[in-house]
């Protein structure tokens, strides 16, 4: 009776996988079926729109259109990257590529050079900030954007760029001729030894070996003498590779440690990151700086850390990115950046903000529910919580321009003095010791009043938004109310003045750092930006008391 009872069961067990092997089998057809279908219907709609449509169509723009608006529907991660978008994509990556290395911005109808880079060709070869680019490889600028004149300039390394610069108090343009080089983009922005033995990096990009340079950033901090703590500045960081930010959480807790896990449908895609080397610090004080623009793998550096109970986090929740991307070959040259799973950082938590996989009656993706977040610890028993970036454990509000002078900045108008400033002048007082006098100040009030119209608050620009809407036929300000727009203008004008005249202080410290990017490399004169940046001290500040650090991470 027994030994049927046991037949009996292995016949049931082998039905029940018989049963759910045909119904995975039949899921799996279904779905085959599916994807056959619609690709089918996919080719038929693109072949019948290129033979029938009443205009001709660009069929390689068409397809890219379907393509692109297909993955769209995904999340914002998952691209198509073809074949003329593959350098862009490269350069993101690896922070490396073929150029001639200045930055460039619009200002009005023409490309302006905004800073070439330190030891760059452009650099060598005499491209100054302010220079106009008024034609490359004998294609004029006017009209075009500063992404059109960024792909003219860039391209295969020993290729020539030809360029004509219209420079400030030069009658006729110059002519230059540029080999391109490899330019690096650096991760590791800057990094000084602040006072009292506080060390500072600002890490810009997880690129290829951009860990290997925070790690030579400490060491030269360290090779000045003894550092009391360190700030590790990831404000504005969007990520990078993965594996960078692994080692960066590594010089700073032992080997062995889980950093971050990834995990999606594909088994493949399954796996734990762990620190593999010797540290270089598990007892330096820490404080890793954030913002919203924080993302990705400045997370995983920011997150594993203070789920580790290893840095104190300060500054502003970060973005909440946590998706894994994987690029996958295409025909012809072309690419898939394809999210293929999620990251947990060791607390067990993903930050995810949005939840991709649901969208709302308006048709848009919704941030995660307050209902759906869920608390973790940390492994000294501190609550953390996942589905909406990291939360500091120090918030800070960002410093922010007045008004002024952000119009100031945006619309160039310091930039434009400083050129004028740096031709007029052709030394200055030491990089220490200069300062925005009251003989310049006078000078950028008087030049600022002559070139009133050059630049607008944004009091100013709603004004004429209104003024457009109350015209008539002929653009004509309607009689009403002209008198009063007229009145309204006037005001503005006087206004302006009178708001420059009240932010001097804070004008002044934009406009020294404008000047001095004229005559010196920016590794020497951002340490002036460093001085007033608020949070840049608060963190120096708290890594000096060391109760309150402490306190902090308990």
């Amino acid at each position: 009776m027994k030994k049927n009872k046991t037949h009996m069961y292995r016949i049931t067990l082998l039905t029940l996988f018989l049963l759910s092997f045909c119904v995975g089998q039949s899921q799996i057809q279904n779905k085959n079926f599916e994807i056959g279908k619609n690709l089918d219907i996919f080719v038929d709609v693109f072949k019948q729109v290129n033979a029938n449509y009443v205009d001709d169509i660009d069929p390689g723009d068409f397809m890219k259109t379907g393509i692109v608006e297909l993955l769209k529907t995904l999340d914002p991660y998952t691209n198509y990257i073809p074949e003329s978008e593959i350098e862009d994509y490269r350069i993101a990556t690896t922070g490396q590529y073929g150029g001639i290395g200045a930055l460039i911005h619009t200002d009005g109808e023409y490309i302006v050079i905004t800073d070439p880079y330190k030891d760059s060709p452009a650099k060598r070869a005499g491209i100054k900030a302010g220079d106009i680019v008024l034609s490359v490889n004998g294609k004029s600028s006017v009209g075009l954007s500063s992404d059109e004149i960024s792909q003219l300039m860039k391209g295969a390394v020993g290729g020539k760029v030809d360029m004509v610069i219209q420079r400030h108090g030069e009658e006729k343009p110059l002519p230059f001729s540029i080999i391109r080089e490899v330019i690096n983009i650096e991760s590791v922005d800057y990094f000084e030894k602040l006072s009292q033995d506080i060390g500072y990096i600002k890490f810009d990009g997880f690129t290829p070996n951009s860990a290997s340079k925070v790690r030579d950033a400490i060491n030269a901090m360290r090779n000045e003498g003894k550092l009391k703590g360190l700030i590790l500045d990831l404000r504005d960081n969007g990520g990078g590779l993965l594996s960078e930010a692994v080692d960066i959480v590594n010089f700073f807790v032992k080997s062995g440690l889980e950093v971050v896990s990834m995990r999606g449908q594909i088994t493949s895609a399954n796996q734990t990151f762990r620190t593999r080397n010797q540290p270089l610090d598990t007892d330096i004080p820490l404080v890793v700086l954030v913002n919203e623009q924080s993302a990705s793998a400045s997370e995983i550096v920011s997150g594993a850390l203070q789920d580790l109970d290893r840095a104190v986090i300060m500054g502003q929740r970060t973005y909440g990115k946590g998706l894994v991307q994987n690029v996958l070959p295409l025909v012809y040259n072309t690419q898939l950046k394809v999210t293929i799973a999620k990251y947990y950082i060791p607390s067990g938590r993903c930050i995810q903000a949005v939840d991709y996989s649901h969208k709302n009656a308006q048709g848009k993706w919704d941030k995660v529910p307050d209902s759906l977040i869920t608390k973790f610890q940390t492994a000294g028993g501190r609550p953390v919580y996942d589905g909406a970036g990291i939360d500091p454990d120090v918030i800070t509000t960002p410093y922010t321009l007045n008004d002024i002078t952000t119009a100031l900045v945006a619309q160039h108008i310091l930039f434009n003095f400083a050129t004028q400033f740096y031709y007029q002048n052709p030394t200055i007082a030491s990089l220490d010791t200069f300062e925005v006098n009251d003989d310049i100040w006078n000078q950028f009030l008087t030049w600022v009043d002559e070139r009133e119209n050059d630049y607008q608050t944004a009091e100013q620009i709603l004004l004429t938004g209104l003024e457009s809407y109350y015209q008539d036929d002929k653009n004509t300000p309607l009689p009403q109310i002209a008198t009063t727009m007229k009145t309204l203008q006037t005001q503005l004008k006087e206004n302006k003045m009178v708001a420059i005249k009240e932010n001097k202080s804070e004008i002044c410290r934009m406009l020294k750092l404008e000047i001095l990017s004229r005559y010196y490399d920016y590794d020497q004169y951002i340490k002036f930006y460093v001085e007033f940046d608020e949070e840049i001290q608060k963190a120096k500040n708290l890594l000096l008391n060391e109760k309150e650090y402490k306190a902090v991470l308990r």
